[in-house]
């Protein structure tokens, strides 16, 4: 059997940035080839690869991804917890998924399936390719921290570019240029005033100003600049965008990449239940049947320099994958 905090303290142990993930999926595969599962791999880009692991035809596949954000993080483990990079979002989860699936696999369960996706953080690349894997089942558990609650409802995001040319002078002679960070400035200004969609279960909408760039030098009248925002949907980007456009105002270039699309999941009796504000490839996963979400962790610590889970939380996360799937292959 897996035990799953022996398994987090392994991979967290093998650096898996998105676009880097060649190691740590070489590992798992590995690891599940050498327990009895068939272990496909599915191209994405250059060197790098979905996992698809089953044992006979999937009824249910437990899913998440390993890839994870910079910087890494030294690992470092007390009594109580196992700190480190990829820790709940999402190898505390892989390892957790992996522990429920070997526990089922020897209770003779083999309907199930372990999709283990790259590019989750850096636009889902991954999850999108593995729309045309198959054996498809009738159910999917999307892995991610939720403090162990089945997931409800999650917003969405949009992604905005901002791109303002001025004309450089010299500072000394302000009248001579057009100053670029100028002009964004006051754009961002505007764009933060837009009033955003508000849903009643997933809240209001959120517009992040998350990096700023442009200008020569100190003493250079700024030719360029640029802003990069992100929006945290929770319905039609629609308004969003025209709002943003009109705010924007003339002389800026607005760029809109989408990211993923606001998503729901079902309930079910019993289950505690709760709504986040961050987004995930469950939203890409609809053609694997119907979705649910929930994983050990919190994602108040994921991406920061103190992300950490519990053992605790790993081995309940375990129990409750195995519940989880027990009660959605009865019906």
């Amino acid at each position: 059997m897996t035990d799953p905090v022996e398994l987090t303290r392994a991979l967290l142990a093998i650096p898996s940035p998105s676009g880097r993930e060649q190691a740590v999926t070489a590992f798992l595969a590995d690891y599940l080839s050498g327990r009895g599962w068939r272990v496909g791999l599915q191209p994405v880009s250059e060197g790098r690869h979905n996992l698809y692991a089953h044992r006979g035809n999937p009824v249910l596949v437990f899913s998440t991804h390993v890839d994870t954000v910079p910087p890494e993080l030294s690992v470092r483990e007390t009594e109580l917890a196992i700190h480190g990079r990829g820790a709940c979002d999402a190898k505390g989860i892989v390892a957790a998924m992996i522990a429920a699936a070997e526990e089922l696999v020897a209770a003779g369960e083999t309907r199930i399936g372990l999709l283990f996706v790259v590019g989750e953080e850096d636009g889902s690349d991954g999850a999108q390719a593995a729309a045309s894997l198959t054996p498809k089942g009738r159910f999917l558990i999307n892995g991610e921290p939720t403090e162990n609650r089945l997931v409800t409802a999650q917003k969405g995001t949009l992604k905005v570019v901002l791109d303002v040319r001025g004309r450089a002078a010299h500072s000394g002679y302000p009248e001579l240029g057009d100053s670029a960070i100028d002009r964004l400035l006051d754009a961002l200004e505007r764009i933060r005033a837009v009033p955003l969609p508000v849903d009643p279960t997933l809240g209001p909408s959120t517009l992040n100003i998350g990096r700023i760039s442009g200008g020569e030098a100190p003493n250079v009248i700024a030719p360029r600049a640029q802003a990069e925002l992100l929006v945290r949907l929770v319905g039609s980007d629609d308004a969003t965008r025209t709002a943003i456009l009109a705010a924007a105002g003339a002389g800026v270039t607005v760029t809109f990449v989408p990211g993923l699309p606001p998503a729901v999941a079902p309930t079910l009796p019993g289950w505690p239940s709760t709504t986040v504000a961050f987004a995930s490839d469950m939203a890409i996963h609809q053609s694997w049947g119907t979705c649910y979400q929930l994983g050990p962790g919190t994602i108040h610590v994921a991406h920061t320099a103190d992300e950490m889970i519990t053992k605790a939380e790993l081995r309940e996360g375990a129990k409750l994958y195995v519940k989880l799937a027990r009660e959605l292959l009865s019906f």
